[in-house]
């Protein structure tokens, strides 16, 4: 008996070419290595995590304005993700004042920053300080502070 082979025709396809016609990395290859980019950015990006408000000192002035002495805590990594600010609210969400904060502080962690002449409007006997980072904004923990009158 003769022997039989089989021969298995694949229709021609065209496969995703890795390159364009001139050379350059075709759009499925940007796609991979965008996402790939992505991919390792991201987890750096987030290491410092969010910026936390450990403490807080509230004192009336003598023109009636109000001083406050604020401590963050934040694993500034540099320019590209620190504290940059912190704010005082009403417990409603006014933002009665904010401390800009102008350079990252890798190296003094946690740090105490002071913001005077906050006008504190009558009636309102807390506030809520919330501090912000470049990466994830508003975040992390907040302190509510009561104001003794």
């Amino acid at each position: 008996m003769a022997e039989r082979k089989l021969l298995m025709v694949r229709s021609p396809r065209k496969r995703a070419s890795r390159t364009t016609h001139n050379g350059h990395p075709g759009p499925r290859t940007l796609a991979r290595l965008a996402v790939l980019a992505l991919a390792l950015w991201v987890p750096f990006a987030a290491a410092a995590g969010e910026a936390d408000v450990v403490a807080v000192e509230a004192a009336r002035q003598s023109d009636g304005t109000w001083r406050f002495n604020v401590t963050v805590r934040h694993d500034d990594t540099g320019w590209e993700h620190y504290a940059d600010r912190w704010q005082v609210e009403t417990p409603e969400g006014r933002v009665l004042a904010t401390r800009v904060l102008l350079h990252p502080h890798e190296g003094e962690q946690p740090f105490t920053r002071a913001l005077g002449g906050v006008i504190v409007p009558p009636g309102v006997t807390e506030v809520i300080v919330r501090a912000h980072d470049s990466v994830h904004g508003d975040g992390g923990q907040v302190m509510r502070v009561a104001l003794p009158r």
